[in-house]
Protein backbone atom coordinates (compact mmCIF):
# COMPACT_ATOMS: atom_id res chain seq x y z
CA UNK A 1 0.00 0.00 0.00
CA UNK A 2 1.29 3.42 -0.99
CA UNK A 3 -0.11 6.31 1.03
CA UNK A 4 -0.44 9.73 -0.61
CA UNK A 5 -2.91 12.65 -0.40
CA UNK A 6 -3.78 12.14 -4.05
CA UNK A 7 -4.66 8.45 -3.80
CA UNK A 8 -5.45 7.58 -0.18
CA UNK A 9 -8.92 8.04 1.26
CA UNK A 10 -8.82 8.35 5.04
CA UNK A 11 -11.71 7.72 7.38
CA UNK A 12 -11.75 9.34 10.82
CA UNK A 13 -14.05 8.30 13.66
CA UNK A 14 -14.02 10.15 16.99
CA UNK A 15 -13.98 13.93 16.65
CA UNK A 16 -13.46 15.02 20.25
CA UNK A 17 -10.86 17.31 21.82
CA UNK A 18 -8.05 15.41 20.10
CA UNK A 19 -9.72 13.92 17.04
CA UNK A 20 -11.20 17.08 15.62
CA UNK A 21 -7.92 19.01 15.20
CA UNK A 22 -6.17 15.86 13.96
CA UNK A 23 -8.81 15.46 11.26
CA UNK A 24 -8.46 19.13 10.31
CA UNK A 25 -4.71 18.66 9.85
CA UNK A 26 -5.30 15.74 7.48
CA UNK A 27 -7.66 17.91 5.43
CA UNK A 28 -5.07 20.70 5.30
CA UNK A 29 -2.51 18.17 4.06
CA UNK A 30 -4.76 17.38 1.11
CA UNK A 31 -6.16 14.01 2.13
CA UNK A 32 -9.70 13.09 1.14
CA UNK A 33 -11.43 12.60 4.48
CA UNK A 34 -14.59 10.69 5.44
CA UNK A 35 -15.75 11.33 9.01
CA UNK A 36 -18.17 10.04 11.62
CA UNK A 37 -18.87 10.99 15.23
CA UNK A 38 -21.56 10.24 17.79
CA UNK A 39 -22.50 13.93 18.02
CA UNK A 40 -23.20 15.76 14.78
CA UNK A 41 -21.66 19.21 15.31
CA UNK A 42 -18.01 18.16 14.71
CA UNK A 43 -19.06 16.22 11.60
CA UNK A 44 -20.79 19.26 10.12
CA UNK A 45 -17.80 21.47 10.96
CA UNK A 46 -15.45 19.17 9.04
CA UNK A 47 -17.89 18.72 6.15
CA UNK A 48 -17.84 22.51 5.80
CA UNK A 49 -14.05 22.27 5.48
CA UNK A 50 -14.24 19.66 2.73
CA UNK A 51 -14.72 16.29 4.44
CA UNK A 52 -17.46 13.79 3.57
CA UNK A 53 -20.01 12.54 6.11
CA UNK A 54 -19.64 8.75 6.32
CA UNK A 55 -23.00 8.37 8.07
CA UNK A 56 -21.91 5.36 10.14
CA UNK A 57 -18.77 3.39 10.98
CA UNK A 58 -19.62 0.91 8.20
CA UNK A 59 -20.08 3.82 5.78
CA UNK A 60 -16.69 5.22 6.74
CA UNK A 61 -15.08 1.82 6.30
CA UNK A 62 -16.62 1.32 2.89
CA UNK A 63 -15.39 4.70 1.63
CA UNK A 64 -11.83 4.52 3.03
CA UNK A 65 -8.46 2.92 2.38
CA UNK A 66 -7.24 3.77 5.89
CA UNK A 67 -9.48 4.42 8.90
CA UNK A 68 -8.30 6.25 12.03
CA UNK A 69 -10.20 5.84 15.31
CA UNK A 70 -9.75 8.24 18.23
CA UNK A 71 -12.14 7.02 20.92
CA UNK A 72 -12.35 7.15 24.74
CA UNK A 73 -11.91 3.52 25.82
CA UNK A 74 -11.61 -0.14 24.85
CA UNK A 75 -15.37 -0.89 24.70
CA UNK A 76 -15.88 2.12 22.41
CA UNK A 77 -13.29 0.85 19.95
CA UNK A 78 -14.74 -2.67 20.02
CA UNK A 79 -18.24 -1.34 19.38
CA UNK A 80 -17.20 0.92 16.51
CA UNK A 81 -15.09 -1.77 14.85
CA UNK A 82 -17.02 -4.99 15.47
CA UNK A 83 -20.50 -3.91 16.62
CA UNK A 84 -23.66 -3.72 14.47
CA UNK A 85 -22.98 -1.32 11.60
CA UNK A 86 -19.31 -1.36 12.56
CA UNK A 87 -16.21 -0.79 10.49
CA UNK A 88 -15.72 -4.46 9.62
CA UNK A 89 -19.00 -4.41 7.73
CA UNK A 90 -17.55 -1.86 5.33
CA UNK A 91 -13.76 -2.26 5.29
CA UNK A 92 -12.25 -4.25 2.43
CA UNK A 93 -9.33 -6.72 2.51
CA UNK A 94 -6.12 -4.73 2.15
CA UNK A 95 -7.45 -1.72 4.05
CA UNK A 96 -5.94 -0.57 7.33
CA UNK A 97 -7.27 0.46 10.74
CA UNK A 98 -5.08 2.85 12.75
CA UNK A 99 -6.40 3.02 16.30
CA UNK A 100 -5.03 6.16 17.95
CA UNK A 101 -7.18 5.75 21.07
CA UNK A 102 -5.66 4.72 24.40
CA UNK A 103 -6.97 1.26 25.15
CA UNK A 104 -5.96 -2.14 26.56
CA UNK A 105 -2.83 -3.67 24.99
CA UNK A 106 -4.35 -7.15 25.41
CA UNK A 107 -7.59 -6.18 23.69
CA UNK A 108 -5.58 -4.49 20.93
CA UNK A 109 -3.80 -7.73 20.12
CA UNK A 110 -7.15 -9.54 20.00
CA UNK A 111 -8.66 -6.88 17.72
CA UNK A 112 -5.66 -7.05 15.38
CA UNK A 113 -5.96 -10.81 15.07
CA UNK A 114 -9.70 -10.64 14.35
CA UNK A 115 -9.07 -8.05 11.63
CA UNK A 116 -6.15 -10.03 10.20
CA UNK A 117 -8.52 -12.96 9.65
CA UNK A 118 -10.53 -10.64 7.38
CA UNK A 119 -7.46 -9.41 5.50
CA UNK A 120 -7.49 -6.01 7.25
CA UNK A 121 -4.29 -4.60 8.76
CA UNK A 122 -4.19 -2.82 12.11
CA UNK A 123 -1.76 -0.47 13.82
CA UNK A 124 -2.14 0.72 17.41
CA UNK A 125 -0.82 4.27 17.50
CA UNK A 126 -1.74 6.13 20.70
CA UNK A 127 -0.47 9.66 21.11
CA UNK A 128 0.86 12.09 23.68
CA UNK A 129 0.92 15.86 23.53
CA UNK A 130 -2.62 16.89 24.43
CA UNK A 131 -4.93 19.23 22.59
CA UNK A 132 -2.16 21.65 21.73
CA UNK A 133 -0.09 18.89 20.13
CA UNK A 134 -3.14 17.73 18.16
CA UNK A 135 -3.81 21.25 16.90
CA UNK A 136 -0.20 21.96 15.95
CA UNK A 137 0.51 18.53 14.47
CA UNK A 138 3.32 17.94 16.96
CA UNK A 139 2.04 14.84 18.76
CA UNK A 140 4.30 12.07 19.95
CA UNK A 141 3.04 8.88 18.30
CA UNK A 142 3.98 5.40 19.54
CA UNK A 143 3.13 2.63 17.09
CA UNK A 144 2.58 -1.11 17.37
CA UNK A 145 1.86 -3.61 14.60
CA UNK A 146 3.63 -4.88 11.50
CA UNK A 147 6.65 -2.69 10.75
CA UNK A 148 6.08 -2.77 6.99
CA UNK A 149 2.55 -1.47 7.54
CA UNK A 150 3.91 1.24 9.85
CA UNK A 151 6.34 2.38 7.16
CA UNK A 152 3.56 2.45 4.58
CA UNK A 153 1.44 4.67 6.84
CA UNK A 154 4.30 6.92 7.95
CA UNK A 155 3.17 9.84 5.70
CA UNK A 156 -0.11 9.97 7.65
CA UNK A 157 1.70 9.99 11.00
CA UNK A 158 3.99 12.77 9.77
CA UNK A 159 0.96 15.02 9.28
CA UNK A 160 -0.24 14.39 12.82
CA UNK A 161 2.95 14.25 14.84
CA UNK A 162 6.56 15.24 15.15
CA UNK A 163 8.04 12.43 17.25
CA UNK A 164 7.01 9.13 15.67
CA UNK A 165 8.46 5.87 17.02
CA UNK A 166 7.80 2.30 15.96
CA UNK A 167 7.70 0.32 19.24
CA UNK A 168 7.11 -3.29 18.19
CA UNK A 169 4.39 -5.86 17.40
CA UNK A 170 0.67 -5.36 17.91
CA UNK A 171 -0.13 -3.96 21.35
CA UNK A 172 3.36 -2.51 21.86
CA UNK A 173 2.16 1.01 21.07
CA UNK A 174 -0.53 0.74 23.74
CA UNK A 175 1.94 -0.62 26.27
CA UNK A 176 4.22 2.33 25.53
CA UNK A 177 1.30 4.71 26.06
CA UNK A 178 0.63 3.08 29.44
CA UNK A 179 4.25 3.82 30.36
CA UNK A 180 3.81 7.41 29.17
CA UNK A 181 0.70 7.89 31.29
CA UNK A 182 2.49 6.54 34.35
CA UNK A 183 5.32 9.06 33.97
CA UNK A 184 2.98 11.98 33.30
CA UNK A 185 0.63 11.14 36.19
CA UNK A 186 3.34 10.70 38.78
CA UNK A 187 5.11 13.86 37.59
CA UNK A 188 1.83 15.80 37.81
CA UNK A 189 1.46 14.59 41.37
CA UNK A 190 5.05 15.56 42.21
CA UNK A 191 4.68 19.05 40.73
CA UNK A 192 1.38 19.58 42.53
CA UNK A 193 2.86 18.48 45.86
CA UNK A 194 5.87 20.76 45.43
CA UNK A 195 3.84 23.85 44.55
CA UNK A 196 1.25 23.28 47.28
CA UNK A 197 4.06 22.72 49.81
CA UNK A 198 5.63 26.03 48.80
CA UNK A 199 2.31 27.87 49.01
CA UNK A 200 1.37 26.32 52.35
CA UNK A 201 4.79 27.25 53.75
CA UNK A 202 4.48 30.91 52.84
CA UNK A 203 6.92 30.72 49.91
CA UNK A 204 6.00 32.07 46.46
CA UNK A 205 5.21 28.94 44.38
CA UNK A 206 5.78 30.85 41.12
CA UNK A 207 9.37 31.55 42.13
CA UNK A 208 9.81 27.95 43.24
CA UNK A 209 8.66 26.79 39.81
CA UNK A 210 11.01 29.27 38.13
CA UNK A 211 13.94 27.93 40.14
CA UNK A 212 13.07 24.30 39.51
CA UNK A 213 12.87 24.88 35.75
CA UNK A 214 16.56 25.74 35.79
CA UNK A 215 17.66 22.52 37.46
CA UNK A 216 17.37 18.76 37.36
CA UNK A 217 13.67 18.90 38.30
CA UNK A 218 12.82 20.66 35.02
CA UNK A 219 10.21 18.90 32.88
CA UNK A 220 7.53 19.65 30.34
CA UNK A 221 4.94 18.90 33.03
CA UNK A 222 6.49 21.47 35.39
CA UNK A 223 6.66 24.00 32.57
CA UNK A 224 3.13 23.65 31.19
CA UNK A 225 1.04 22.15 33.96
CA UNK A 226 2.92 23.88 36.75
CA UNK A 227 1.79 27.15 35.18
CA UNK A 228 -1.78 25.84 34.95
CA UNK A 229 -1.67 25.04 38.66
CA UNK A 230 -0.40 28.51 39.52
CA UNK A 231 -3.08 30.20 37.42
CA UNK A 232 -5.84 27.83 38.53
CA UNK A 233 -6.75 27.30 34.87
CA UNK A 234 -7.94 23.71 34.52
CA UNK A 235 -9.66 24.00 31.15
CA UNK A 236 -9.22 20.47 29.83
CA UNK A 237 -6.39 19.70 27.48
CA UNK A 238 -6.65 16.14 28.75
CA UNK A 239 -9.48 15.30 31.13
CA UNK A 240 -8.77 13.88 34.56
CA UNK A 241 -11.37 11.15 34.01
CA UNK A 242 -9.51 9.89 30.94
CA UNK A 243 -6.18 9.83 32.77
CA UNK A 244 -7.85 7.89 35.57
CA UNK A 245 -9.00 5.37 32.93
CA UNK A 246 -5.50 5.22 31.45
CA UNK A 247 -3.91 4.42 34.79
CA UNK A 248 -6.46 1.64 35.24
CA UNK A 249 -5.16 0.21 31.95
CA UNK A 250 -1.56 0.64 33.13
CA UNK A 251 -2.29 -1.19 36.37
CA UNK A 252 -3.90 -4.00 34.37
CA UNK A 253 -0.77 -4.24 32.23
CA UNK A 254 1.31 -4.36 35.40
CA UNK A 255 -0.75 -7.21 36.80
CA UNK A 256 -0.46 -9.12 33.51
CA UNK A 257 3.34 -8.71 33.54
CA UNK A 258 3.70 -9.35 37.29
CA UNK A 259 5.14 -5.86 37.82
CA UNK A 260 4.11 -3.87 40.95
CA UNK A 261 3.24 -0.23 40.25
CA UNK A 262 2.74 1.29 43.73
CA UNK A 263 3.14 4.97 42.80
CA UNK A 264 0.82 4.51 39.83
CA UNK A 265 -1.78 2.94 42.10
CA UNK A 266 -1.60 5.92 44.47
CA UNK A 267 -2.12 8.53 41.74
CA UNK A 268 -4.87 6.38 40.25
CA UNK A 269 -6.72 6.59 43.57
CA UNK A 270 -6.21 10.37 43.79
CA UNK A 271 -7.50 10.86 40.24
CA UNK A 272 -10.44 8.65 41.22
CA UNK A 273 -11.17 10.93 44.15
CA UNK A 274 -11.06 13.94 41.81
CA UNK A 275 -13.50 12.25 39.44
CA UNK A 276 -15.79 11.18 42.30
CA UNK A 277 -15.93 14.80 43.51
CA UNK A 278 -17.44 15.83 40.16
CA UNK A 279 -14.28 17.28 38.65
CA UNK A 280 -13.43 14.55 36.16
CA UNK A 281 -13.97 16.90 33.22
CA UNK A 282 -11.24 19.24 34.41
CA UNK A 283 -7.69 18.97 33.12
CA UNK A 284 -5.63 16.26 34.82
CA UNK A 285 -3.45 18.98 36.35
CA UNK A 286 -6.45 19.62 38.63
CA UNK A 287 -4.80 17.08 40.90
CA UNK A 288 -3.41 20.25 42.48
CA UNK A 289 -6.95 21.21 43.58
CA UNK A 290 -7.26 17.96 45.49
CA UNK A 291 -3.87 18.50 47.11
CA UNK A 292 -4.82 22.02 48.18
CA UNK A 293 -7.99 20.66 49.77
CA UNK A 294 -6.04 17.97 51.60
CA UNK A 295 -3.75 20.74 52.84
CA UNK A 296 -6.76 22.61 54.20
CA UNK A 297 -6.89 25.30 51.54
CA UNK A 298 -9.84 26.12 49.26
Amino acid sequence: MRVSPEKTRIGFIGLGIMGRPMARNLLRAGYRLVVHNRSRAPVMELVALGATDGGSPAGVGQASDVVITMLPDTPDVEQVVFGPGGLVEGMRPGSVLIDMSTISPTATRTFAERLREKGIGMLDAPVSGGQRGAEEGTLAIMVGGEETLFEACRPIFQVLGRHIVYIGPSGAGQLCKACNQIVVAITLQAVGEALVLAEHSGVDPARVREALLGGFAASRVLEVHGQRMLKGDFTPGFRAALHHKDLHLALGAGRAAGVPLPATALVHELLGALVASGRGDLDHSALALLLRQLAGRT
